[in-house]
């Protein structure tokens, strides 16, 4: 696990930097993102009691992934990524958390990061439990969508020039279709999956030319 974790907060880092060099020292608002997120996270989970509501799993999963990129980008203002992979692990083992009502976490886990505008860890992690999510499935997921990011910000995503679909897909499609021939657990995964996404858009933009 703390390998994974190195790995997510190395990543995260790099796409940071990516967008902004000096990420660090800008003290960008990290908590509000995650708050706006966990709305959006409500909504695809179900709360309104006057229409009949099924919580739609993928969607509340892509949610909880995109508020663990804020979430790692606020824990790596506390210290290097082997630094802070080495306190989240202590966090994250814990094997004691059982399912519980996940509206009223999700509510305690935002009003935690406001009030602290910290990332709520151990609130998370209960989020995962509540809708059982693996670490794995966290790690699996993090990486594709993180790796789709960057690849985004090199291909012209700031200026408008990249194209989201390829071939009459979109490009988050063909990261799912290549996710499922890669081994997710070998050390170089993220470099993988950035080549083999790479090789795929250069094939449809050839096929169009």
């Amino acid at each position: 696990m703390q390998q994974q974790l190195e790995t997510m907060l190395s990543l995260q880092d790099e796409i940071n930097t990516l967008v902004n060099s000096d990420w660090r020292g800008q003290d960008f608002a990290w908590y509000r993102a995650i708050w706006v997120e966990s709305a959006e996270l409500l909504d695809h989970y179900g709360w309104k009691w006057w229409k009949k509501q099924e919580p739609e799993m993928e969607q509340v999963k892509l949610e909880l992934v995109d508020i663990w990129h804020f979430g790692l980008s606020l824990e790596l203002q506390q210290g290097t990524p082997a630094q802070v992979a080495e306190k989240m692990q202590v966090m994250l083992a814990k094997s004691d958390r059982v399912a519980k009502d996940f509206r009223e976490d999700l509510e305690a886990f935002t009003l935690n990061t406001l009030s602290s505008k910290l990332f709520d860890l151990n609130g998370f992690a209960q989020l995962l439990t509540d809708v059982d999510m693996s670490f794995d499935d966290l790690y699996r997921r993090y990486v594709g969508k993180n790796v789709l990011n960057r690849f985004r910000q090199d291909n012209g995503y700031k200026d408008g020039s990249y194209r989201k679909n390829w071939a009459g897909r979109e490009d988050n499609e063909h990261l799912a279709d290549i996710v499922q021939l890669l081994d997710t657990t070998a050390a170089d995964y993220s470099a993988q999956l950035y080549r083999a996404l790479e090789a795929r858009y250069q094939e449809t933009a050839a096929s169009l030319a």
